[in-house]
């Protein structure tokens, strides 16, 4: 396995992570919005998101909240 590379296409909102410099064989939709990209044997190579400043955004703010759900449950 290679180093892994990430790349953000800024016009399109595609941030792509390549685990593998290998050919991808074939690809599986894990979400409406991300797509992980396989080798010819089935292995993982890379992951393909789609409208990735709002996946990322979401998902930064659902961790947020959950760790100061989870602060406040702790002084409560």
């Amino acid at each position: 396995m290679n180093d892994p590379k990430l790349s953000y296409f800024e016009k399109e909102d595609i941030l792509h992570l390549s685990i593998s410099d290998e050919k991808e064989f074939d690809s599986v939709e894990i979400s409406p919005d991300i797509t992980a990209e396989l080798n010819e044997s089935g292995e993982l190579i890379g992951i393909e998101i789609l409208g990735a400043s709002t996946f990322l955004r979401d998902s930064i703010l659902e961790t947020a909240q959950a760790k100061l759900l989870q602060l406040s449950k702790k002084t409560a």
